[in-house]
Protein backbone atom coordinates (compact mmCIF):
# COMPACT_ATOMS: atom_id res chain seq x y z
CA UNK A 1 0.00 0.00 0.00
CA UNK A 2 2.94 2.59 1.13
CA UNK A 3 4.50 1.78 -2.53
CA UNK A 4 1.29 3.13 -4.16
CA UNK A 5 1.57 6.40 -2.18
CA UNK A 6 4.86 7.04 -4.60
CA UNK A 7 2.86 7.77 -7.49
CA UNK A 8 1.22 10.82 -7.80
CA UNK A 9 -2.14 9.59 -10.23
CA UNK A 10 -2.65 6.96 -6.90
CA UNK A 11 -2.63 9.59 -4.46
CA UNK A 12 -5.15 11.59 -6.15
CA UNK A 13 -7.13 8.16 -7.33
CA UNK A 14 -6.93 7.59 -3.75
CA UNK A 15 -8.67 10.82 -2.43
CA UNK A 16 -11.47 10.77 -5.09
CA UNK A 17 -11.85 7.35 -3.74
CA UNK A 18 -12.01 7.91 -0.20
CA UNK A 19 -14.78 10.71 -0.96
CA UNK A 20 -16.46 8.56 -3.21
CA UNK A 21 -16.91 5.81 -0.90
CA UNK A 22 -18.02 8.23 1.67
CA UNK A 23 -21.14 10.14 -0.46
CA UNK A 24 -22.20 7.25 -2.28
CA UNK A 25 -23.73 5.35 0.17
CA UNK A 26 -24.41 8.56 2.30
CA UNK A 27 -27.25 9.35 -0.11
CA UNK A 28 -27.71 5.89 -1.36
CA UNK A 29 -29.15 4.95 2.25
CA UNK A 30 -32.03 7.39 1.36
CA UNK A 31 -32.60 5.84 -2.37
CA UNK A 32 -32.62 2.41 -0.59
CA UNK A 33 -35.21 3.34 1.95
CA UNK A 34 -37.62 5.41 -0.84
CA UNK A 35 -37.16 2.08 -2.94
CA UNK A 36 -35.45 4.20 -5.69
CA UNK A 37 -32.44 1.99 -6.09
CA UNK A 38 -31.99 2.58 -9.63
CA UNK A 39 -32.04 5.86 -9.64
CA UNK A 40 -28.78 6.32 -9.73
CA UNK A 41 -28.06 3.91 -12.75
CA UNK A 42 -30.86 6.36 -14.77
CA UNK A 43 -28.99 9.58 -13.76
CA UNK A 44 -25.83 7.79 -14.46
CA UNK A 45 -27.28 7.23 -18.48
CA UNK A 46 -28.33 10.61 -18.37
CA UNK A 47 -25.13 11.65 -17.17
CA UNK A 48 -23.51 9.78 -20.15
CA UNK A 49 -25.13 12.11 -22.35
CA UNK A 50 -23.46 15.23 -20.37
CA UNK A 51 -20.05 13.77 -21.33
CA UNK A 52 -20.57 13.47 -24.49
CA UNK A 53 -21.84 16.55 -24.82
CA UNK A 54 -18.77 17.93 -23.13
CA UNK A 55 -16.24 16.17 -25.90
CA UNK A 56 -18.86 17.74 -28.62
CA UNK A 57 -18.65 21.34 -27.49
CA UNK A 58 -15.38 21.04 -26.72
CA UNK A 59 -15.87 22.36 -23.06
CA UNK A 60 -15.46 19.88 -19.67
CA UNK A 61 -17.13 16.90 -19.54
CA UNK A 62 -17.54 16.72 -16.05
CA UNK A 63 -19.68 20.54 -15.48
CA UNK A 64 -21.85 19.48 -18.24
CA UNK A 65 -22.28 15.90 -17.37
CA UNK A 66 -23.56 17.76 -14.02
CA UNK A 67 -25.97 20.19 -15.39
CA UNK A 68 -27.48 17.41 -17.51
CA UNK A 69 -27.58 15.05 -14.78
CA UNK A 70 -29.21 17.81 -12.51
CA UNK A 71 -31.82 18.23 -15.13
CA UNK A 72 -32.57 14.72 -15.85
CA UNK A 73 -32.75 13.92 -12.15
CA UNK A 74 -35.52 17.05 -11.43
CA UNK A 75 -37.91 15.99 -14.77
CA UNK A 76 -38.00 12.27 -13.85
CA UNK A 77 -39.10 13.49 -10.14
CA UNK A 78 -41.43 15.62 -11.70
CA UNK A 79 -42.61 13.19 -14.21
CA UNK A 80 -42.72 10.68 -11.19
CA UNK A 81 -44.70 13.11 -9.06
CA UNK A 82 -47.40 14.35 -11.35
CA UNK A 83 -47.30 12.47 -14.32
CA UNK A 84 -49.39 9.37 -14.78
CA UNK A 85 -46.07 7.26 -15.60
CA UNK A 86 -45.08 5.15 -12.39
CA UNK A 87 -41.51 5.08 -11.18
CA UNK A 88 -40.17 2.45 -12.82
CA UNK A 89 -41.23 3.19 -16.26
CA UNK A 90 -40.09 7.19 -15.65
CA UNK A 91 -36.51 5.34 -14.87
CA UNK A 92 -36.68 3.03 -18.28
CA UNK A 93 -37.50 6.61 -19.96
CA UNK A 94 -34.33 8.19 -18.23
CA UNK A 95 -32.17 4.80 -19.07
CA UNK A 96 -33.20 5.01 -22.77
CA UNK A 97 -33.16 8.66 -23.23
CA UNK A 98 -29.73 9.12 -21.76
CA UNK A 99 -28.34 5.98 -23.49
CA UNK A 100 -29.39 7.07 -27.11
CA UNK A 101 -28.37 10.81 -26.14
CA UNK A 102 -24.84 9.46 -24.87
CA UNK A 103 -24.25 7.96 -28.21
CA UNK A 104 -26.00 10.10 -30.64
CA UNK A 105 -23.51 13.05 -29.37
CA UNK A 106 -20.43 11.19 -29.31
CA UNK A 107 -20.91 10.12 -32.70
CA UNK A 108 -20.85 13.62 -33.85
CA UNK A 109 -17.88 14.37 -31.41
CA UNK A 110 -14.44 14.85 -32.66
CA UNK A 111 -12.36 11.37 -33.38
CA UNK A 112 -10.66 9.80 -30.46
CA UNK A 113 -13.48 10.83 -27.68
CA UNK A 114 -14.57 6.96 -27.87
CA UNK A 115 -11.23 6.21 -26.15
CA UNK A 116 -11.56 8.84 -23.36
CA UNK A 117 -15.31 7.91 -22.89
CA UNK A 118 -14.18 4.21 -21.48
CA UNK A 119 -12.40 6.11 -18.33
CA UNK A 120 -16.04 7.79 -17.66
CA UNK A 121 -18.07 4.61 -18.47
CA UNK A 122 -15.98 1.90 -16.37
CA UNK A 123 -13.58 4.22 -14.32
CA UNK A 124 -9.63 5.22 -14.68
CA UNK A 125 -7.03 5.32 -12.52
CA UNK A 126 -4.91 7.50 -14.35
CA UNK A 127 -7.50 9.72 -15.62
CA UNK A 128 -8.09 11.36 -12.31
CA UNK A 129 -6.36 15.23 -12.52
CA UNK A 130 -5.71 17.31 -9.72
CA UNK A 131 -9.05 19.63 -11.44
CA UNK A 132 -10.86 16.07 -10.94
CA UNK A 133 -9.54 16.09 -7.33
CA UNK A 134 -10.96 19.29 -6.17
CA UNK A 135 -14.54 19.19 -8.42
CA UNK A 136 -15.13 15.79 -6.47
CA UNK A 137 -14.28 17.47 -3.02
CA UNK A 138 -16.55 20.40 -3.82
CA UNK A 139 -19.25 18.02 -4.67
CA UNK A 140 -18.89 15.41 -1.91
CA UNK A 141 -18.80 18.16 0.60
CA UNK A 142 -22.13 19.05 -1.19
CA UNK A 143 -23.38 15.83 -0.67
CA UNK A 144 -22.40 15.21 3.12
CA UNK A 145 -24.14 18.74 3.69
CA UNK A 146 -27.36 17.73 2.36
CA UNK A 147 -27.40 14.93 4.36
CA UNK A 148 -26.25 16.60 7.50
CA UNK A 149 -28.44 19.55 7.45
CA UNK A 150 -31.74 17.93 5.82
CA UNK A 151 -30.93 14.28 7.06
CA UNK A 152 -34.21 14.37 9.83
CA UNK A 153 -37.06 16.00 6.79
CA UNK A 154 -35.54 12.86 4.49
CA UNK A 155 -35.83 10.14 6.93
CA UNK A 156 -39.49 10.96 7.48
CA UNK A 157 -40.11 11.43 4.08
CA UNK A 158 -38.58 8.11 2.87
CA UNK A 159 -40.37 6.48 5.87
CA UNK A 160 -44.01 7.56 4.86
CA UNK A 161 -44.69 10.36 2.61
CA UNK A 162 -48.08 10.57 3.68
CA UNK A 163 -46.53 11.49 7.01
CA UNK A 164 -44.03 14.09 6.01
CA UNK A 165 -47.35 15.66 4.39
CA UNK A 166 -49.27 15.78 7.04
CA UNK A 167 -45.95 16.91 9.21
CA UNK A 168 -46.03 20.05 7.29
CA UNK A 169 -42.57 19.54 5.46
CA UNK A 170 -41.88 20.54 1.79
CA UNK A 171 -42.18 16.99 0.56
CA UNK A 172 -41.63 18.04 -3.71
CA UNK A 173 -38.67 20.04 -2.63
CA UNK A 174 -37.40 17.17 -0.53
CA UNK A 175 -38.29 14.60 -3.54
CA UNK A 176 -36.23 17.07 -5.89
CA UNK A 177 -33.13 17.62 -3.07
CA UNK A 178 -33.03 13.63 -3.06
CA UNK A 179 -32.78 13.48 -7.04
CA UNK A 180 -30.25 16.28 -7.44
CA UNK A 181 -28.36 15.08 -4.98
CA UNK A 182 -28.35 11.51 -6.49
CA UNK A 183 -27.14 13.57 -9.58
CA UNK A 184 -24.40 15.13 -8.05
CA UNK A 185 -23.09 11.91 -6.56
CA UNK A 186 -23.30 9.94 -9.95
CA UNK A 187 -20.31 12.98 -11.25
CA UNK A 188 -18.70 12.68 -8.20
CA UNK A 189 -18.46 8.63 -8.94
CA UNK A 190 -17.85 8.32 -12.21
CA UNK A 191 -14.07 9.00 -12.89
CA UNK A 192 -13.45 6.01 -9.79
CA UNK A 193 -16.22 3.37 -10.55
CA UNK A 194 -17.85 4.59 -13.87
CA UNK A 195 -20.57 6.07 -15.21
CA UNK A 196 -22.35 1.93 -15.45
CA UNK A 197 -21.44 0.87 -12.55
CA UNK A 198 -21.74 3.76 -10.18
CA UNK A 199 -25.55 2.65 -8.74
CA UNK A 200 -23.87 -0.37 -7.26
CA UNK A 201 -21.74 2.00 -4.86
CA UNK A 202 -25.11 3.68 -3.90
CA UNK A 203 -27.11 0.52 -3.44
CA UNK A 204 -24.49 -2.56 -2.43
CA UNK A 205 -23.06 -0.78 0.61
CA UNK A 206 -26.58 -0.06 2.33
CA UNK A 207 -27.89 -3.56 1.72
CA UNK A 208 -24.46 -5.11 3.13
CA UNK A 209 -24.70 -2.89 6.30
CA UNK A 210 -28.67 -3.73 6.25
CA UNK A 211 -27.61 -7.17 7.14
CA UNK A 212 -25.85 -6.18 10.80
CA UNK A 213 -27.68 -3.30 11.92
CA UNK A 214 -31.13 -2.16 12.44
CA UNK A 215 -31.04 1.64 12.91
CA UNK A 216 -31.19 4.02 10.55
CA UNK A 217 -28.04 6.22 11.33
CA UNK A 218 -26.42 3.21 12.23
CA UNK A 219 -27.01 1.88 8.85
CA UNK A 220 -26.01 4.46 6.84
CA UNK A 221 -22.50 5.43 8.87
CA UNK A 222 -21.68 1.61 8.40
CA UNK A 223 -22.47 1.64 4.86
CA UNK A 224 -20.19 4.81 4.42
CA UNK A 225 -17.81 2.58 6.17
CA UNK A 226 -18.14 -0.52 3.99
CA UNK A 227 -17.99 2.35 1.04
CA UNK A 228 -14.80 3.38 1.56
CA UNK A 229 -13.39 0.40 2.48
CA UNK A 230 -15.13 -0.86 -0.95
CA UNK A 231 -13.53 1.99 -3.20
CA UNK A 232 -10.10 1.65 -1.95
CA UNK A 233 -10.06 -1.86 -2.21
CA UNK A 234 -11.30 -2.01 -5.56
CA UNK A 235 -8.54 0.68 -6.67
CA UNK A 236 -5.68 -0.79 -5.03
CA UNK A 237 -6.49 -4.40 -6.53
CA UNK A 238 -6.80 -2.74 -9.86
CA UNK A 239 -3.19 -0.98 -9.54
CA UNK A 240 -1.70 -4.22 -9.63
CA UNK A 241 -4.22 -6.05 -12.21
CA UNK A 242 -4.33 -3.25 -14.43
CA UNK A 243 -8.22 -3.34 -15.08
CA UNK A 244 -10.47 -0.20 -14.85
CA UNK A 245 -11.26 -0.09 -11.46
CA UNK A 246 -15.18 0.17 -11.40
CA UNK A 247 -15.73 -3.50 -11.84
CA UNK A 248 -13.40 -4.29 -9.12
CA UNK A 249 -14.89 -1.81 -6.73
CA UNK A 250 -18.29 -3.33 -7.01
CA UNK A 251 -16.89 -7.11 -6.68
CA UNK A 252 -14.99 -6.22 -3.57
CA UNK A 253 -18.50 -4.30 -2.22
CA UNK A 254 -20.29 -7.58 -3.51
CA UNK A 255 -17.84 -9.95 -1.91
CA UNK A 256 -19.16 -7.88 1.12
CA UNK A 257 -22.67 -8.16 1.19
CA UNK A 258 -22.40 -12.11 0.69
CA UNK A 259 -19.94 -12.16 3.85
CA UNK A 260 -22.47 -9.47 5.83
CA UNK A 261 -25.56 -11.74 4.94
CA UNK A 262 -23.68 -15.07 6.34
CA UNK A 263 -22.97 -13.38 9.42
CA UNK A 264 -25.82 -11.64 9.82
CA UNK A 265 -28.04 -14.53 9.50
CA UNK A 266 -25.11 -16.11 12.45
CA UNK A 267 -26.06 -13.14 14.64
CA UNK A 268 -29.78 -13.41 14.60
CA UNK A 269 -29.86 -16.49 14.74
CA UNK A 270 -28.06 -16.21 17.92
CA UNK A 271 -30.27 -13.82 19.41
CA UNK A 272 -33.11 -15.79 18.42
CA UNK A 273 -31.52 -18.88 20.42
CA UNK A 274 -30.52 -16.59 23.21
CA UNK A 275 -34.30 -15.10 23.32
CA UNK A 276 -35.81 -18.79 23.60
CA UNK A 277 -33.36 -19.67 26.62
CA UNK A 278 -34.21 -16.88 28.01
CA UNK A 279 -38.29 -17.33 27.67
CA UNK A 280 -37.45 -20.93 29.27
CA UNK A 281 -35.60 -19.92 31.94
Amino acid sequence: MIELLRFDFMQRALIAALLVGLAAPAIGTFMVQRRLALLGDGIGHVALTGVALGFLTGTAPVLTAVVVSILGAVAIELVRARGRTSGDVALALLFYGGIAGGVLLISLAPGGSNATLMSYLFGSISSVAVEDVWVIGLLAVAVLGVVTVFGRELYVLCQDEEVAKASGLPVRFLSLLIAVTAALTVVIAMRVVGLLLVSALMVVPVATSQQLTRGFVSTMLLSMLFGMISTVGGLTSSFYVEVPPGAIIVIVALTGFVLALGLGRFVRRSRSQEFSHEQQA
